[in-house]
């Protein structure tokens, strides 16, 4: 029984690693949604690395989620936004998996604003993927983003994630995908904002995620979204204690069910 209960997992395993990397989580949606707005915090450039130069202040935050309620596929990652006279720069570190099974994905990021209206931003990465019985593949790609500030309320940008295909191994040519995403935000007051970005993964169909966030009060923040690729949806809200901002997080897929997640997010006081 053991053994049937460890090929179905692993089965499952292999089966999220072909659809996402670690570069995403289920509820990845959730915690990138403050990309195309002026709500940009530490895990924003992960949608778009343009949005660091909306960066105005040192921000950090750490996300942890176990998919579908196994803790042999937990997530975690950690994000920082630091802001420098010449841009912004952003470090992230992401964990999939297990022992035996895992990704581990290390980013080194970079944005800023070319003038009032237009930022860009680029992201090198380290990425690693190990599998029980199979070894231990590694690879660096990279990623850029654009963003275009339309009016004061309306944002749009386009982004790209490793375009030249990068191998995992050169025996079978294994690589990661490419996918590229366009995405809009409207902010009509610092209380509400909604963005919709759609994406297409490479050898996939075309895919639309959208969310909105309202800001109750000072202290409490609300989420919700869904995304069309896996049919789920998401929903979850924070607290602030200070500069620190506790968020509970949920997504829902309608066959392989529930993923809680934490978030965690520290701003620094703007001078």
């Amino acid at each position: 029984m053991k053994k049937i209960a460890v090929c179905l997992l692993y089965l499952l395993f292999t089966i999220v690693l072909a659809a996402q990397t670690t570069r995403s989580s289920v509820a990845a949606a959730y915690t990138l949604l403050g990309a195309y707005s002026k709500s940009a915090d530490a895990f924003s450039f992960g949608a778009n690395q343009a949005s660091l130069a909306n960066s105005n202040v040192f921000s950090a935050g750490i996300y942890a989620e176990h998919r579908f309620m196994l803790s042999e596929l937990a997530f975690y990652k950690l994000a920082t936004a630091l802001p420098a006279k010449s841009g912004n720069f952003g470090l992230s570190s992401t964990y999939f998996g297990s022992a035996e099974n895992n990704e581990i994905q290390v980013g080194l990021a970079y944005g800023r604003k070319l003038s009032t209206a237009i930022s860009v931003g680029a992201q090198f990465n380290y990425y690693t993927v190990q599998v029980a019985g199979y070894g231990q593949s590694s690879t660096i790609n990279f990623e850029a983003g654009f963003l275009l500030q339309i009016t004061e309320q309306l944002y749009s940008g386009f982004h790209v994630y490793n375009p030249t295909g990068s191998k995992l191994n050169k025996v079978d040519e294994e690589r990661l995908p490419s996918i590229y995403k366009a995405g809009i935000g409207y902010q009509p007051s610092e209380k509400f904002f909604v963005s919709a970005e759609i994406e297409k993964t490479e050898d996939a169909i075309i895919g639309l995620t959208a969310g909105a966030q309202y800001a109750f009060d000072k202290v409490l923040v609300a989420r919700v979204g869904f995304t069309s690729a896996t049919s789920g949806y998401y929903f979850g809200g924070g607290v602030l204690f200070g500069n620190l901002r506790l968020d509970v997080v949920a997504s829902v897929h309608p066959k392989l069910g529930i993923t809680p997640g934490l978030l965690l997010i520290y701003n620094a006081k703007e001078k």
